[in-house]
């Protein structure tokens, strides 16, 4: 079968798109990208990608846009969709799966224009606009979130469930600022550093290129031997010798998280589109698996509390509730969908 997988912009919907990926070339299926020339699309599968091809169309996001900055982006979006149709056409393919952001919108118009099936994954609490005009129009809306989704849980890498285990003791915590780092943790990776290593807790720390020499240097100033990164395509190995994460609450890094089992203390980026990192972590702490406070809190001191957490009967609950073949099941799915 061939299969198109569009979307994209952020590290989170482009894990998502790396998890199908995985999973649909396991099945023998050929598998294309059409993403974007902005975000990280380039970035992610330009090169050493297992995808047939890959396109990246001149598209930004709309929604943020304002007046001729706003027509611009839709202009452009419209371009995208008629080469989106090309592509398609060119390559004869089957089935689109979006795994959304603004990278997603030429390739998923272009399929229902041209009456193939769209498959859509939302990987947020609450949905986007795109998914939320695209979902009438879909074959299937899959959500990790949604109770009603004919498929629960969500698309991670072989990799991070493969090291997936059980937390007992507290040796190591990583801090995560994602791929653009977030001062807000990094600044409080910094307050809570010498209490860490006073009990003999090491620290990996992810902090942004943008935000990399200053905290380099903060931790000179103490003395504190941390394992620093800026930025690292070997987060999946980091998580996995972390036994608790600090992180923001994007979808995919939540989820990967879960499904290694690593307890969590999220800090929500407020700027969010529609506060969904928010509700993204109000699920987890919900079900009793993790905690979330917001910027502006006594953020130094709920973490030094949550040290003292049984991390172990965390963790258990983690990978019980995480699920192993969400991109296999969603892969299987299209394939009975378009057979």
């Amino acid at each position: 079968m061939k299969i198109c997988i569009s979307g994209g912009g952020t590290g989170g919907h482009l894990m998502i798109a790396q998890a199908l990926l995985e999973a649909g070339v396991k099945k023998g299926h050929e598998m294309i990208f059409i993403g974007s020339t902005s975000g990280q699309d380039r970035a992610y599968f330009e090169s050493k990608s297992h995808f047939s091809h890959v396109y990246f169309l001149d598209t930004t996001g709309v929604v943020n846009q304002k007046g001729f900055a706003k027509l611009t982006a839709l202009l452009k979006i419209i371009k995208a969709f008629f080469i989106s149709r090309k592509i398609l056409k060119k390559h004869k393919i089957q089935a689109t799966y979006s795994v959304g952001g603004f990278s997603a919108a030429p390739a998923s118009f272009a399929s229902l224009s041209l009456f193939l099936p769209l498959y859509i994954h939302e990987q947020n609490a609450v949905i986007g606009r795109l998914n939320t005009l695209l979902k009438p129009f879909a074959k299937r809306f899959i959500s990790a979130y949604d109770p009603s989704s004919p498929i629960q849980g969500y698309p991670i890498k072989e990799s991070l469930i493969q090291s997936a285990h059980v937390r007992k003791k507290l040796k190591t915590i990583i801090f995560l600022g994602g791929s653009q780092g977030a001062r807000t943790i990094n600044d409080l990776a910094l307050d809570v550093a010498q209490n860490l290593f006073s009990k003999g807790i090491r620290i990996i720390h992810q902090c942004g290129e943008r935000d990399a020499q200053r905290v380099k240097e903060l931790y000179a100033e103490k003395g504190l031997d941390v394992e620093l990164y800026g930025f690292t395509k070997e987060i999946d190995a980091l998580i996995a010798r972390a036994d608790l994460a600090v992180s923001r609450a994007g979808a995919s890094t939540l989820w990967e998280l879960v499904a290694n089992g690593v307890p969590s203390f999220f800090i929500p980026y407020p700027y969010a589109a529609s506060d969904h990192q928010y509700f993204n972590a109000q699920f987890i702490v919900q079900n009793d698996l993790g905690w979330c406070h917001r910027e502006g809190e006594d953020l130094k001191r709920y973490l030094l509390e949550i040290l003292d957490e049984d991390l172990e009967d965390k963790s258990k609950r983690l990978l019980e509730y995480s699920s192993e073949d969400v991109a296999q099941k969603m892969i299987q799915d299209l394939e009975e969908g378009v057979a």
